[in-house]
C-alpha cells in the first residue's frame, strides 16, 4: 500500500494552482473540469508519478470552521518534505510567501511553517537525524 493522493482545501482553487506551481515549484498533473469546480493535483518535479497533492474545493460546509480551527491553533494542513529548510526559507520569502513560523531546529528534524495564501498552514520538514 503506498499514498497516492492526499489533499488540502483550498479556498480558490485558480490561486492555489498559481501559488503551489509558480511559488512553491511543484508541476500540475490534472485539471479535470467538475462541474463548478475542477480536480486540479499537483506533484513534485522530483517525482512525477509520486504522491499527487489534491487542490479540493473548501466548498463543504464543515471545512472552513475545520481550516480555519488548524490555522488558529497554528496546526498545518500539510507538510512536505525539504532537503533545507533553510535555503526554502529564504528563497520562498524572497517570492513573498509569509512564514507563520521561522526555521526551527527541534533536534531530529527541523521546521518552518508558512501561509499557502488559500487558508492553510504548510508545514516545510528536514530530518536531521536517522
Amino acid at each position: 500500500m503506498k499514498i497516492y493522493i492526499t489533499q488540502v482545501f483550498v479556498d480558490d482553487q485558480d490561486k492555489a494552482l498559481r501559488f503551489y506551481v509558480d511559488v512553491l515549484g511543484f508541476v500540475a498533473k490534472d485539471d479535470v473540469p467538475l462541474g463548478e469546480h475542477r480536480w486540479i493535483t499537483v506533484v513534485s518535479p522530483d517525482d512525477p508519478e509520486g504522491p499527487q497533492l489534491l487542490l479540493e474545493p473548501d466548498a463543504h460546509p464543515a471545512v472552513r470552521p475545520y481550516k480555519e480551527a488548524l490555522v488558529a491553533d497554528g496546526i498545518p494542513a500539510a507538510s512536505f518534505a525539504v532537503t533545507d529548510v533553510a535555503g526554502e526559507h529564504e528563497r520562498l520569502t524572497s517570492r513573498g510567501v509569509v512564514f507563520t513560523q521561522p526555521p526551527l531546529d527541534l533536534g531530529p528534524v527541523v521546521t518552518a511553517v508558512l501561509d499557502d495564501t488559500c487558508g492553510n498552514l504548510i508545514q516545510l520538514a528536514t530530518r536531521t537525524a536517522g
